[in-house]
């Protein structure tokens, strides 16, 4: 007779089965009733919504988002696949979020479809699905993107609402960015004969600095017989010139985020106390608060199912103790990892404190501090060489956040533009401050991107004469909390005021975190 431990490896198995064909969205027929029942009760799947189902990990805290967020677009494009086959598509809206390199969880998902009933779809942590019943657009102005179903860029633009270019500029100003010429647009706005859009086209590119393809939105329409009048939809908002075709969106996208937050980030800091001259008298500090620096450090990580652990939940070996004994083996090495990274930042810091450029010596040498960092696990056999070798090849996610980190491709195009940003940014606050968040934001290695990207911190710090600081372990909430308010909702004033106050403190010889 099978042991309860079998019976669920038995399980685990036909979960794994579905994993491997690519399925995000389980449907209650593809598990047999007992199979289903067993793995939501051990916490391997949960239900999304009556008959749908996501994998789990069982270890995970009541309330995690993780799960959710993480398979958030996978679960949406299967379940509107076996809905409504291929006659839908996301809104003109969040087509454009998409198109601008925009990764967060929408909390409402608008999709149009000529077979929707108008009735909202709840989701789990308080996100959305709503069903428009209308026609989806030609098949010219329609394209695929990972599976979804969007507009075109160029549709997008001309039929997103009006308002869009006010409460959502940024997105906009992305997608503008990647339009190299006006035929695309034109030839929807001539179809439809829509002067009134024509006009807020042709002004929102005059106000990205784009006059020769407004110039010809303009004229083809005014030649074509229409009557065009020009208007600047982003209504007076400041004006940013990007390069007049970025590499991506995601190129665009974090030079307009720092355009658009710097202000605000030397509003909600210190003035910079200037470059120390006494470099040995700030590294002695900087060596003191070591220990206290390394305790406070964080990590996140993620699970997922895997035949090794079918195979030992088969034995009867699986439990949270022998999980808990692995975890304290990656803790030792983690520890070990730290100390060495942090001595090679200790030699960047001399670098820059003696005045080197603090933008390019973090770039020249953050492939350092990593490997460093995760050096002792390759040694140890917790992880593989090719796991260091250079930036990630696969899609990581963060616990609890709607935002999901560029993917691996995007990786490539957005750091090189954080080091020009950081290289050519003339306040140390507004490096510090956005060369954290927008690192993170980026998450370019599998792990270790929170504690990389406060070394980064503490350099552009230093490049300005602040003191050392470290991010409280006890105020790990509101931390997240405000990269997560920069992340989705694109708010630097939290993640400013919070390491304001943390630097502030450290100047006057009271810093905040102790052991």
């Amino acid at each position: 007779m099978a042991t309860p431990s079998e019976k669920l490896a038995d399980s685990l198995k036909e979960l794994h089965i579905i994993q491997e064909k690519g399925v995000i969205a389980i449907k209650s027929d593809m598990l047999s009733r007992t199979h289903r029942e067993r793995l939501v009760n051990n916490g391997f799947i949960e239900e999304v919504l009556r008959g749908w189902y996501i994998a789990t990990a069982p270890q995970a805290a009541k309330g995690d988002s993780t799960a959710w967020y993480s398979n958030y677009w996978g679960f949406c494009i299967q379940y509107l696949e076996d809905r409504f086959g291929d006659a839908w598509c996301l809104s003109p809206e969040q087509s454009l979020m998409i198109h601008a390199g925009n990764t967060k969880v929408p909390g409402q998902l608008l999709v149009r479809a000529p077979g929707a009933n108008n009735l909202p779809v709840d989701l789990p942590i308080g996100t959305s699905l709503f069903p428009l019943k209308a026609e989806i657009p030609p098949a010219e102005e329609r394209t695929m993107q990972d599976g979804k179903r969007l507009y075109t860029l160029p549709a997008a633009l001309v039929r997103c609402s009006p308002n869009t270019f006010t409460q959502d500029a940024l997105e906009v100003r992305t997608g503008i960015s990647m339009i190299s010429n006006a035929a695309d647009i034109l030839r929807i706005l001539l179809d439809g004969g829509h002067s009134v859009v024509a006009g807020r086209i042709a002004g929102a590119f005059r106000n990205a600095r784009k006059e020769r393809i407004a110039d010809t939105i303009v004229s083809t329409m005014k030649g074509a017989g229409y009557d065009v009048r020009e208007n600047d939809p982003f209504d007076g908002q400041i004006n940013i010139v990007l390069p007049q075709r970025a590499r991506s969106p995601y190129e665009a996208r974090i030079r307009l985020m720092w355009a658009q937050m710097r202000e605000e980030v030397l509003a909600n800091f210190p003035v910079a106390p200037g470059l120390s001259e006494n470099i040995d008298a700030y590294m002695n500090t900087v060596d003191k608060i070591f220990v206290t620096d390394a305790y406070h450090s964080l990590s996140i990580e993620k699970y997922k199912v895997t035949p090794d652990l079918i195979e030992r939940v088969r034995a009867g070996s699986w439990n949270l103790a022998d999980n808990e004994e692995d975890r304290k083996q990656r803790d030792a090495m983690a520890a070990k990892g730290y100390l060495d990274a942090f001595k090679s930042v200790e030699n960047s810091l001399r670098r820059i404190l003696a005045g080197e450029n603090a933008g390019t010596v973090v770039d020249q040498d953050h492939g350092d501090w990593y490997l460093k960092l995760f050096g002792p696990s390759v040694t140890s056999g917790i992880l593989n060489a090719a796991d260091l070798a250079g930036y990630r090849n696969h899609q990581v996610y963060i616990g609890n956040s709607m935002h999901t980190p560029l993917n691996r491709d995007a990786v490539r195009d957005a750091m090189p533009v954080l080091f020009e940003l950081l290289e050519a940014e003339p306040e140390a606050a507004v490096r510090a401050v956005l060369g954290h968040f927008i690192f993170v934001f980026i998450h370019p290695y599998m792990d270790g991107n929170g504690r990389m990207g406060r070394f980064l911190m503490n350099a552009m710090l230093a490049s300005g004469g602040y003191p050392w600081t470290v991010i409280p372990v006890e105020q790990r909430e509101r931390y997240m909390q405000a990269l997560e308010d920069a992340s989705v909702r694109q708010n630097i004033v939290p993640f400013a005021t919070f390491l304001g106050y943390l630097v502030d403190q450290s100047i006057k010889g009271r810093p905040v975190a102790t052991i």
